[in-house]
């Protein structure tokens, strides 16, 4: 039944290029992000549940 639901769809084969192409983008973008943020807030944020310091706003 989906097979034919899909079958029937003109130009259907797109979609999971499309699919493919956000999925790796996405992940592409979220590496990108990771080596480049700030290293001394990485290592804050690691340390945290460790220590007593309690965050307070200013």
């Amino acid at each position: 039944m989906i097979k034919n639901s899909l079958a029937s769809i003109s130009d259907v084969a797109i979609y999971p290029i499309i699919s493919l192409t956000i999925f790796v983008s996405f992940f592409v973008l979220l590496g990108y992000m990771v080596f480049r943020a700030d290293k001394k807030y990485i290592k804050h944020m690691e340390e945290m549940p460790l220590t007593d310091e309690v965050y307070q706003k200013d």
